[in-house]
C-alpha cells in the first residue's frame, strides 16, 4: 500500500486547508487519462466510491484510485524538496 511520509501528510494538509476543502476531503491520486503511466494529483471534496483511503490520521486524507493502487502498492508520497511551491514524489519505499 501507498504510504505517506511526514512531510507529505503536512503539505496535503496545508493545501487542502488553503483551498478550503470539506474535511472529509483531501489529495487524490489517480491514473492519468492523457498521459497513460502517468499519475493525477487533486484536491477533492470527498473520496470516490472505489478510492483506497490511506491515511486517515489526524486533518489530512490522501486517496488513492483503485485503479491507480496496484501500481502505487510499493511506494512512498514525499515532499519534493526542489520544488518551487508545494511539489510531491512518489519514491520506492525501503
Amino acid at each position: 500500500m501507498l504510504t505517506v511520509t511526514d512531510n507529505a501528510r503536512a503539505a496535503v494538509e496545508d493545501l487542502a486547508q488553503q483551498a478550503g476543502v470539506p474535511s472529509e476531503g483531501g489529495l487524490r491520486i489517480a491514473q492519468s487519462e492523457a498521459q497513460p503511466g502517468n499519475f493525477e494529483l487533486a484536491l477533492v471534496p470527498a473520496p470516490q466510491p472505489d478510492d483506497q483511503v490511506l491515511d486517515q490520521t489526524g486533518d489530512t486524507h490522501v486517496f488513492v484510485e483503485k485503479g491507480a493502487a496496484d501500481a502505487l502498492d510499493a511506494l512512498t508520497l514525499d515532499t519534493d524538496p526542489a520544488a518551487q511551491g508545494p511539489g510531491f514524489v512518489l519514491t520506492p519505499q525501503g
